[in-house]
C-alpha cells in the first residue's frame, strides 16, 4: 500500500502477514540475532530496551540501531539512526498476535518523522523489499522452526535491461521458466543444489525465485533482481541489482555459510559486473 502521512510529519508504511508457528516461535525468529540470520541477514540484538541492534548485509553494508520496546513474545521495536547518509531516523515496530491452529499475524510498521518528501522512495522501498524475505520466514517456520540458521549472499550491479539480466541469471542457475512445486537442480552454479520451487514473483521492478533446498544441505536459496529504474520516481537506465541469498539450517550452518559466501561473491562479480569501458 502507498506511504501514509499525517499532520505531524510522520510518514509510514505498514505490512501484515500470516505466518505459521506459536508466538514464541515467531518471536525467536524476528526478535533475536540467530533468528533473523535464519531468514533475513546476519544480526545481533541485545534483548532489552536500550539494547544495541546491528544488521550486517555483507559487502560493508551495516545498519545499527537501538531496541526501544521489548515485550516478548508480542511486541518488539527499534530505531535505526544511520540507515542512510543524511536520512532521519527510521523506527520499526513489530507486533505478533496468535491465531488458532499455531499461526500468528505479524504486523510491521516503518516510520519516519520528517516534513520532507526526499525519503519517500526509500520508505516505499522497505515495503516492496520485505515480501521475499517474509516468504523465507514462512519456509523457515514451516520446515525448520527453532533450528540453528545462518545466512550469506552477494550482490552485483549488471548492465542491460532488467528482463535480459533476469533471463541470464535464471539460465545460469537452472531456473528458466520455473514454476511453484517443481524440483530444480543447478549443477553449474558456484555450489550445486537441488530443491523445490516455493515461490516465483515477477514485476517490472523486482523478480525473484525462492527454493527450499534439500540437497546437498537443507536450506533456502533466494535468487533475485531489482531494477531501481523501474520505479515511477527514478530515472531509467540505472542498471539492475542481481543478488543470491543463501540460508543454511542445522548444527553446521555457520560453517556452510562462511564457505558459501565468497563463492557467490566471486561468481556474481565475474558473471554480471558491468564491463570496464575506460
Amino acid at each position: 500500500m502507498p506511504i501514509k502521512k499525517d499532520g505531524t510529519g510522520k510518514r509510514w508504511v505498514e505490512m501484515e502477514i500470516l505466518v505459521p508457528g506459536t508466538p514464541e516461535q515467531v518471536w525467536q525468529a524476528i526478535a533475536t540475532g540467530p533468528g533473523y540470520a535464519a531468514w533475513f541477514t546476519k544480526s545481533e540484538i541485545e534483548p532489552r530496551v536500550g539494547g544495541a541492534l546491528r544488521f550486517d548485509f555483507g559487502q560493508g553494508a551495516i545498519s545499527a540501531g537501538e531496541v526501544t520496546e521489548w515485550e516478548p513474545p508480542h511486541r518488539f521495536s527499534y530505531v535505526e539512526r544511520e540507515w542512510d547518509e543524511g536520512a532521519p531516523p527510521v523506527a520499526t515496530e513489530i507486533t505478533i498476535t496468535g491465531r488458532a491452529g499455531d499461526r500468528c499475524v505479524m504486523r510491521m510498521v516503518h516510520s519516519l518523522f520528517t516534513t520532507s518528501d526526499d525519503w519517500d522512495d526509500q520508505v516505499e522501498g522497505f515495503e516492496s523489499g520485505w515480501p521475499a524475505f517474509f516468504d523465507v520466514l514462512r519456509i523457515y517456520l514451516s520446515h525448520f522452526a527453532g533450528a540453528p540458521g545462518a545466512s550469506c549472499g552477494g550482490m552485483s550491479r549488471a548492465s542491460g535491461d532488467s528482463l535480459s539480466v533476469w533471463r541470464r541469471l535464471c539460465g545460469a542457475l537452472g531456473l528458466t521458466g520455473a514454476s511453484v512445486g517443481e524440483r530444480r537442480t543447478a549443477e553449474s552454479a558456484p555450489e550445486p543444489w537441488s530443491g523445490i520451487v516455493e515461490q516465483v514473483h515477477q514485476t517490472p521492478q523486482r523478480r525473484y525465485v525462492l527454493l527450499r533446498i534439500d540437497s546437498p544441505n537443507p536450506g533456502v536459496a533466494l535468487v533475485s533482481t531489482y531494477d531501481k529504474g523501474a520505479t515511477s520516481h527514478s530515472a531509467a537506465g540505472q542498471g539492475t541489482n542481481v543478488s543470491v541469498s543463501r540460508y543454511f539450517y542445522g548444527e553446521n550452518a555457520d560453517q556452510l555459510a562462511a564457505e558459501s559466501e565468497p563463492r557467490w561473491l566471486e561468481w556474481l562479480s565475474r558473471t554480471f559486473a558491468a564491463p570496464n569501458t575506460k
